[in-house]
Parts: C-alpha cells; sequence; structure tokens
C-alpha cells in the first residue's frame, strides 16, 4: 500500500491517523493519554479597562500517564507541512511546567524524542512510528529520573480521591501531591510545599493526607490506621478546612477545640464530652485531627496538653501557613514538632521565612515544590492587580511639635521629628485618617460601593478609628445595613462572627473591613476586590499574605483583577528581587487629582511588624502573659492638615521591572527595535491574522503598544498610535470611529446588499465603540448590535456558509488597515 499524501491533511487528521494508532501499537491504552489537547493552564488574565479576558491557555496534543495523575510523557504533534521536530522547544517548556521527563513531537512521519533525564546516549533522537516506547520503558525512565527504588512503588500506588465530579487536581496541585508522596516513600521526615496565596494549598493537604492514608500499611504494616495532625494558627482556617477541603474525611476527623477544651465533630457542634484538661483523656479513636496550635499547647498550667498523646501517636503532622510562629526555633510551634519529632512533618506555606532569627527551610529543608504568585498569575489561575500609591503631604514631611506642645488630651508631646513610621503609633493625627477614609470613599463610590474591600491599619485602635471614619463618610450605605463596614479584629466577637458572610460571595455584608492582622492569612476572600494599605510593612512575608487576600479569580462575580491603594508606601516591595509578581500598573496620586481621573486612568490599563500590636487574630504561641498588657501610650494631635501629595504613571515591563522612562519614547524604542522602518511594521501588521494575538506577542515581548493606546484615550487604535508616536506619520485619523467611517465613505460597504450590508455596517460600529479585538471572533455574531439583526447562524446563511462569513470577516479587517501612510 503507497504511503498517503499527508501534505492536504490537517494536524487534527494526523493525529488521529497517524499519531493516536502509533501509540496504541506501543500499547498505550486510550484511557492512558489525554487527546485532543490537555488544557494546564486557564490563560493569563489580561485587564482591559474595568473588566479582563484570557488569554489562550497553555496545552499539550497528548499527556501520557502510567496511571492517573501521573504524567510521565507529551506529544506536541504538528500537520505534515512542518518538519517532524517542529514545536520541540515549546514542548520541553510544557514538560518543565508538568514535571514530565519525557517529550516527543511528531509531523505524522515519525517522532523526535528528547530526554530531559540524560539517561540515554543521546539526548534527542529521530524514531520511526512503530518504535515509540512502551508505558514500561517511559516509567522506567521516569523512575530513575526520580530517583524511585522498586521497594517504593507500593507506596505511590494510591489514588487520587475523586468525589465524582470529574475534578482533577490542577497540575501544579499534582506535581505538590506526587513529590511528597515520593519523598515520604524514600523516607523523608521534614518536607516543604511552597504554594501561593489562592492556589489550593489545602485542597493539596487533603489530597496528601487521603493517599498517605490509603497507602500507610505499606509504610507502616504493623499499624492499623495511620494518625495525622493538621496544625494551623486561626479558627477561621481550620472551620473553614473541615467543611470544604477536607469533607471527604468526615466521620474519620475530630476538631481539638480551644473554648471548651473539647473535640469537635466535623459539623462543628461540640457535644462528644471527650476534654483536653487535667485528668480527663482525649478521644483518640479518630485518624485525622484539626487544631489550632494554643489548643495543644494549652493555656498557663496546661501547656504540656499534647502530651495527652504519646510521641509517636501521630504518623504525620501538616503545619499550614508555616511561616509564622511555627518557624522560629524557640516558638512553643517548635515544641509541639519537637515533641511528634517521629512522624513525617509537612510544613506548607506561601511565604517561607528565610531571616537571621526565623528560617523555614533549617527545620523543613528545601522546599520540594515551589509555585509562585508569577506563576499562578501567568497561568490564569490568580488575579492580576493595579495599584493606586497615595502620598500624603504629611508622610512625605513628618511631624514636629512646637516646643511645649499638648495633644488633645494635655499630655506633653515628646519634642522630635515624628515621621510616617510613627504616624497612628506613637503619634495619631485624626486628620490623616479622614484623609485616607475619604479616599477610600472616593474610589468606591466612584467604582462600586459593594466591592468587598479589606483595610489594613496598624493596629486594633487604628482599625477602630478607620471603621469610624468610614461609618461617618458612607452614612447612607451604613444606615441601609450597619455592617456596611466592620471591624473584623481579634478582640471583638462580633466582628469576628461576620468573617463567613464577608468571605462568602453570595452575602453582600460587610462589605468593607478594617483589620490590623487577622485576615492576612489564610481566610478565603474570593471576591475581594480592594485591599488598602494603611500600615507599616517591612515583612516580604506579611506584604505577600496580605497582598493574596485579593488573588482569587471570580469571574462569575465579575472578579477579573483587583486594585491595591497604598497610603504608607508600601508597594515598594513589589522592586524587591524577593517578590515574584508584579503589578500591571502602578499610579501615585496627586493632592489636586480628582478620583474620576484615578478611576478613569486605572480603567485605561489593559493589561515587618515589630511595633504592630497582634489583634488577636494570631494566638501567642509561647506564652498568656499574666495580668493585662498596658495601653500604649499615644499622642493625639487634631488640627494637623493633611493633603494628597506628587503624580507620575508606572506600568510594568515585560521583564516585571517598572517602566520609569517616558511610556512613549519606551514604546517608539522598543517597536523602532523590533520593526525598524515603517514598511517593516506595516507588512507585520498585515500579516498577522489575529490583530489581538499580536498585539499580545508584542506585549510579552516588551511593547506595551496597546497599554500606551488606552492611556491615550479609550477610541484609540494601536496600530494609528504607533504610525504617530513611533514613525513620525501625520496622523489619519484619531480614533477608531474615523477610521471606520473612511471606510464606509470609500464604497467599501456599498458592496454588501441589503441584510448583508447592515452586518458589515453593525461590525464596523462594533470595531468603532470597541476596538479591533471585538469583530477578530466568530462569536461577535452573539452580542449586539449584531445579534439584533438575527440568531449567529441566520447571518452566517447570509453569505452561504461559515468559512464565506470568515472571508468576508478577514476582508474587512484587511481593508480597514489596507492604506498605507504616504
Amino acid at each position: 500500500m503507497s504511503n498517503p499524501d499527508m501534505s492536504q491533511w490537517t494536524e487534527a487528521e494526523v493525529r488521529t491517523r497517524r499519531i493516536t494508532p502509533a501509540l496504541s501499537a506501543a500499547g498505550w491504552p486510550l484511557d492512558s493519554f489525554r487527546e485532543e489537547f490537555y488544557y494546564f493552564t486557564d490563560g493569563r488574565i489580561q485587564i482591559v479597562g474595568k473588566t479582563g479576558r484570557r488569554k489562550k491557555p497553555k496545552r499539550v496534543d497528548y499527556l501520557l500517564e502510567y496511571r492517573p495523575n501521573l504524567p510521565i510523557a507529551l506529544v506536541e504533534a504538528k500537520d505534515n507541512n512542518h518538519e517532524v521536530g517542529d514545536g520541540m522547544q515549546q514542548a520541553i517548556e510544557y514538560a518543565e511546567h508538568l514535571d514530565v521527563p519525557s517529550v516527543f513531537t511528531s509531523n505524522g512521519d515519525s517522532f523526535v524524542w528528547h530526554d530531559r533525564t540524560g539517561q540515554r546516549d543521546e539526548v534527542e533522537v529521530e524514531i520511526g512510528l512503530d518504535e515509540f516506547p512502551t508505558r514500561d520503558v517511559l516509567y522506567d525512565i521516569y523512575k530513575k529520573w526520580k530517583g524511585i527504588e522498586d521497594a517504593e512503588e507500593p507506596v505511590l500506588q494510591s489514588q487520587f480521591y475523586d468525589d465524582g465530579s470529574g475534578r482533577r487536581p490542577r497540575y501544579y496541585q499534582r506535581i505538590a501531591v506526587n513529590r511528597t508522596m515520593e519523598r515520604i516513600a524514600a523516607g523523608d521526615k521534614r518536607l516543604l510545599l511552597v504554594m501561593a496565596t489562592g492556589t489550593g494549598k489545602t485542597y493539596t493537604a487533603a489530597q496528601i493526607i487521603w493517599r498517605f492514608m490509603e497507602t500507610f500499611k505499606q509504610l507502616n504494616p504493623e499499624k492499623g490506621q495511620a494518625r495525622i495532625l493538621f496544625l494551623a494558627d486561626r479558627n477561621v482556617l481550620i472551620d473553614q478546612t473541615m467543611m470544604n477541603d477536607f469533607s471527604m474525611f468526615k466521620g474519620r476527623m475530630a476538631k481539638l477545640s480551644t473554648s471548651r477544651g473539647t473535640i469537635s465533630k466535623v459539623d462543628g457542634t461540640d457535644n462528644l464530652d471527650f476534654e483536653v484538661s487535667a485528668g480527663r483523656q482525649v478521644n483518640k479513636s479518630f485518624e485525622l485531627y484539626l487544631s489550632l496550635y494554643q489548643a495543644v499547647t494549652g493555656q498557663e498550667g496546661e501547656e504540656d496538653a499534647y502530651k495527652q498523646f504519646s510521641p509517636n501517636f501521630f504518623d504525620l503532622v501538616i503545619i499550614d501557613e508555616c511561616h509564622r510562629g511555627s518557624a522560629r526555633e524557640d516558638s512553643a510551634w517548635r515544641a509541639i514538632l519537637g515533641y511528634f519529632e517521629s512522624a513525617i512533618q509537612l510544613g506548607m506555606t506561601a511565604t517561607p521565612k528565610e531571616t537571621n532569627e526565623v528560617s523555614n527551610i533549617d527545620y523543613f529543608g528545601e522546599a520540594l515544590y515551589t509555585y509562585s504568585l508569577k506563576q499562578g498569575i501567568d497561568d490564569g489561575f490568580l488575579a492580576p492587580y493595579k495599584v493606586v500609591r497615595v502620598d500624603l503631604d504629611v508622610d512625605l514631611t513628618g511631624f514636629t511639635p512646637e516646643p511645649g506642645q499638648v495633644d488633645d488630651k494635655g499630655k506633653l508631646i515628646e519634642q522630635r521629628h515624628y515621621t510616617r513610621d510613627d504616624f497612628d503609633g506613637d503619634l495619631v493625627l485624626p486628620q490623616r485618617t479622614q484623609q485616607v477614609a475619604q479616599r477610600i470613599t472616593d474610589y468606591l463610590q466612584k467604582t462600586n460601593q459593594l466591592d468587598k474591600t479589606i483595610v489594613f491599619c496598624r493596629d486594633i485602635a487604628h482599625a477602630e478609628r478607620m471603621r469610624r471614619a468610614l461609618v461617618n463618610l458612607n452614612k447612607n450605605e451604613v444606615t441601609k445595613d450597619p455592617r456596611y463596614i466592620m471591624r473584623i479584629t481579634g478582640d471583638e466577637q462580633i466582628g469576628k462572627q461576620e468573617i463567613d458572610n464577608f468571605i462568602d460571595p453570595e452575602i453582600p455584608y460587610p462589605v468593607i473591613a478594617t483589620t490590623s492582622k487577622m485576615l492576612s492569612t489564610g481566610v478565603d476572600t474570593q471576591t475581594c476586590k480592594v485591599i488598602v494599605l494603611d500600615t507599616k510593612v517591612e515583612s516580604m512575608t506579611d506584604f505577600k499574605q496580605m497582598i493574596g487576600r485579593g488573588t482569587r479569580v471570580r469571574t462569575d462575580y465579575d472578579k477579573w483583577f483587583f486594585v491595591i491603594i497604598d497610603f504608607r508606601d508600601v508597594t515598594k516591595l513589589f522592586k524587591d528581587s524577593a517578590f515574584d509578581g508584579a503589578p500591571v500598573k502602578i499610579i501615585d496620586v496627586t493632592d489636586d487629582e480628582d478620583m474620576d481621573d484615578v478611576i478613569n486612568e486605572l480603567n485605561n490599563v489593559d493589561e515587618n511588624d515589630e511595633d504592630t500590636e497582634e489583634d488577636g487574630g494570631e494566638a501567642p504561641a509561647v506564652t498568656i502573659p499574666k495580668g493585662k498588657t498596658p495601653r500604649r501610650k499615644r499622642y493625639y494631635v487634631s488640627g494637623q492638615a493633611v493633603t494628597i501629595a506628587g503624580e507620575t504613571v508606572e506600568l510594568v515591563g515585560a521583564d516585571g521591572q517598572p517602566i520609569t522612562t517616558n511610556l512613549d519614547e519606551f514604546v517608539r524604542e522598543a517597536l523602532i527595535k523590533r520593526y525598524v522602518t515603517l514598511a517593516d511594521f506595516m507588512t507585520a501588521w498585515q500579516d498577522a491574522t489575529n490583530k489581538g494575538d499580536y498585539l499580545d506577542s508584542l506585549s510579552d515581548e516588551g511593547v506595551p503598544l496597546e497599554d500606551l493606546a488606552e492611556q491615550r484615550g479609550s477610541d484609540v487604535d494601536p496600530f494609528d498610535l504607533a504610525l504617530k508616536v513611533v514613525y513620525d506619520q501625520l496622523a489619519t485619523f484619531d480614533i477608531r470611529a474615523d477610521r471606520a467611517a473612511a471606510l464606509s465613505a470609500s464604497g467599501y460597504v456599498a458592496k454588501f446588499e441589503g441584510k448583508q450590508g447592515k452586518l458589515v455596517t453593525a461590525l464596523l460600529e462594533k470595531y468603532a465603540a470597541f476596538g479591533i479585538r471585538a469583530i477578530e471572533d466568530i462569536g461577535v455574531l452573539r452580542v449586539a448590535p449584531l445579534s439584533d439583526l438575527g440568531s449567529p447562524v441566520e447571518l452566517i446563511r447570509l453569505f452561504g456558509s461559515r468559512e464565506a462569513f470568515m472571508h468576508v470577516l478577514h476582508d474587512l479587517i484587511a481593508a480597514l488597515y489596507r492604506e498605507t501612510p504616504s
């Protein structure tokens, strides 16, 4: 039989008729690989004005699994007009993301095999279609790459928990779980996972616990069932975990309660009569115990409560948010870990601490796996953000009292110069609080007064003053519901009771939460759209945790990104080399700038705490002091005028670094470096099948042309701006509407009769209003004004077929840009 002519085949035909049969012939069952694209990211969110859109998600053509959730190879397919090795570099990059050692490409003629492990004689070799390796061959390579011994294999055969919904772990969660199980099988006792806030650490922990339970007898044949302790430092973290990610363990887990020393059922009730106090014993029949650190360290006189468990009772201890108290060598948390030294100990954190005094790595060792904030944003699993940076004049100049000046309460003010670091600590300026509250109020009134907002304050007293100032500025909203603004701090029970309502997307109130540190860690504020920073933050760990409150993506609630309003220059930490996720835009606000201008500028974007009082949310990890702590001495000085002061606009380049030069000049230099002449740029633009993808590629390569266009005005075409700013062409068209009108006047639309002409006119109107991206996809037929003309099927039939309609659409787009400037 002669070889078929594959030059006319599509890539899909090459996969179906050549690659899939080759895999099957090599013994790969159809259920062992995921064909027709395995999408492993959601697609980065690109901010467009007040909303967002997703860029194309990353995918591979085939992901080959030895067993479910254990991929060992991937295959990238191309049509037969490509060389057999085309796409290899991209495939290798994806293999690095997916933790896969063997990489293949094919055009239907043969395969190119790239070995990332270095085990084979040649790194890259071409093999025939009938030479594709079997599962066992590639799994042996995987095992050697991972250092897995044959004796460890039974431990690794446990499966991920399946709730029947079809949900599979995201690729990075799967890697974290698999690497943890591999190290447990190898006998490692101290393990560390670093995963950015919002990426599902507790879901990952649940899968680790499930697999550990399933495989426990392989590890310890002399024992009956695994015993696991999950430690956190806040009640809300335990409660969220039990009701959500750990619900699979219902009936097998219990919570050690600090309130009455009881063990709580999964439903939160405390009706089991087993106490953790002197003279009573803990019910030890459960497999999984969740506890606050202070529940097992105890109160005064009961600091050895955890010793009611024998030192070898627990087989696995998981420490959530281990960057906090447990990182310090002399902390009481370390005492718990030392007591249960025989157990496997897994630390999980978004922000590992590494200082001279505190180290996660010293205790747990290097992280098995790190999934960073930057990677989460790039993958589209986390929300990007914009920054409004507000400088108050008094923060820049400071405050020096007159000799002999007394404060509002008649106390003599210590004679020295007070800076921003002192405000709301040693010195309180009520007008400063008022100005901050006014700016927050202005922003919400200009955007959406029901956008969930967290205001991080210096301490509890500052959080209360901020609450009061906001209440008085938002009288109408507070009158509708007094919970519109709440102080949520550890010392105030009513506020703490509102945490569940604040984090629930379905419950509108509270809207604004003032806090110091209680909401900075672990609380799953999925729909929080505004983070306000009015506190001194020097710790990168604390900074990342605060920013992390806004990183959840909930597009079903129109949450595509979030905004940070910074009053303390905290966002300078974005430029720190230890930070791994740069903002989309930073705006410095001037004293004479109206909030309308700030909102417009935001909408035009496309894309340590040594003297901070604890608020009770993080429980004292060492000891509880005897007696009451005296209230901090502060000076209160009213009458000090406070205004807003400075404005520059700062974008972030493709390398993650702020663009400090003039944006016009930056774009000009970057685009000319890529296209020396106007003719070069025109050719590239006209050759681009999809202008939106082309603009994305420019942005990815450090040419933010679209950002510059939208900064100039929402109705400016990036193409026209490039001609004017970069190549010094006289502006033929200032706005898109002019370009659309010129095409209509040229007689182009007159070529189409009746409803066809109306459709083409509607497409031009859509372009004029929303830009070229809005008309490049056939989905434009589903939205007004085109949908007013008929259903997508009816509109396509006007031109005979889908292909004919797409031809007309592409010709229309080409005609828009056909005329080259002289």
